[in-house]
């Protein structure tokens, strides 16, 4: 799939590029990665463990999402694009909301633009569940940003544009992971609302998602893997089942639960083997895909962390997490 294919992905250095790049090189014989990423230090911390020495495909690009014409320098040549890159951080969003807007959607236009201008074969963008029904306006550019990218297989003719919408990341940067280890020597595990649920997906399961997108679009899906839920209490007991819990109340912009599939657009989803495809809407685009070996989800079907059918264990979370390397 991926052999012989020049490769960019887009906020390479974050922790799902990392990951991508591993599984990638473990799989592929690709012909270029580029890692495209607007922090020097990150590309160089990364460098020590993905040598170009070693790696003779990978290759380190300095730019900005939001600078179009150096995308335009960065894709030139490029097969397939993985659009990784994003302003994540709730607060950071609000209190700069600005910024998040010309990162997560002025960035999204400029990468349509440049990959329709220069004939790129395919681009998978990653999406959240907080893109969902959002009420944040992190969410509210992530569901913009996909909008975007559906939309453009309407009218940028060429490269097939699909989105893969997934949970909280087990362990990743910035994920409540981390936060409850560093706070575990406190004794005390401050938790926002005990009736609090999530979906969780591991980086492994996040990256074989997109391969699954980028060897099956046909343009215009949003893929979604079926993953496991767990409320916020269980993954502390999971963390630290030593320490106390204080309740510290709900942020601005959070939600007790979160959703991938709304009811409301149950009409266009199929059920697949490993998860679902939210089909373009009637009307927007001609969709050119085969979606009859998959079965449609019933009318008012919505996918919700707190309805999920599938949950993970305080057991199968630790087993997780010692299998990652972190130290329980």
């Amino acid at each position: 799939m991926l052999n012989g294919k020049n490769i960019l992905i887009t906020g390479g250095t974050g922790s799902f590029g990392k990951k991508f790049i591993e599984m990638t090189l473990a799989r592929y014989n690709p012909k270029r990665l580029i890692i495209f990423s607007r922090d020097e230090l990150k590309q160089f911390e990364m460098a020590q463990d993905f040598p170009t020495e070693k790696y003779e495909s990978i290759r380190y690009f300095i730019g900005d999402v939001r600078d179009k014409e150096r995308l335009y320098r960065a894709c030139r040549g490029v097969d397939i694009i993985v659009h990784a890159a994003a302003m994540k951080q709730v607060p950071a969003s609000e209190y700069n909301p600005t910024e998040a807007i010309k990162t997560n959607i002025t960035g999204a236009q400029n990468l349509i633009n440049v990959a329709a201008d220069l004939g790129i074969e395919s681009v998978v963008a990653l999406s959240t569940d907080k893109a969902v029904a959002p009420c944040n306006l992190y969410g509210a550019t992530k569901l913009a940003s996909d909008k975007l990218f559906v939309a453009a297989n309407a009218f940028a003719v060429g490269p097939k544009y699909s989105v893969v919408r997934y949970g909280n990341v087990i362990g990743s940067r910035g994920s409540v992971v981390p936060f409850f280890l560093k706070k575990r020597s406190e004794g005390v595990l401050p938790i926002t609302d005990e009736r609090m649920t999530r979906f969780w997906i591991t980086l492994d399961k996040a990256v074989e998602m997109v391969f699954h997108a980028i060897n099956t679009a046909a343009g215009g899906e949003i893929y979604i893997p079926r993953i496991p839920s767990m409320s916020i209490t269980d993954m502390a007991k999971a963390i630290a089942p030593e320490c106390k819990t204080e309740v510290v109340g709900i942020r601005p912009g959070e939600k007790l639960h979160e959703c991938m599939i709304p009811a409301e657009e149950s009409h266009n989803v199929v059920k697949t083997e490993n998860g679902f495809i939210i089909l373009p809407m009637i009307g927007v685009m001609d969709y050119k895909g085969d979606t009859s070996q998959f079965e449609k989800v019933p009318e008012g079907f919505e996918y919700s962390s707190d309805s999920n059918g599938d949950w993970l264990s305080i057991d199968d979370l630790r087993a997780i997490l010692i299998e990652q390397g972190f130290e329980l």
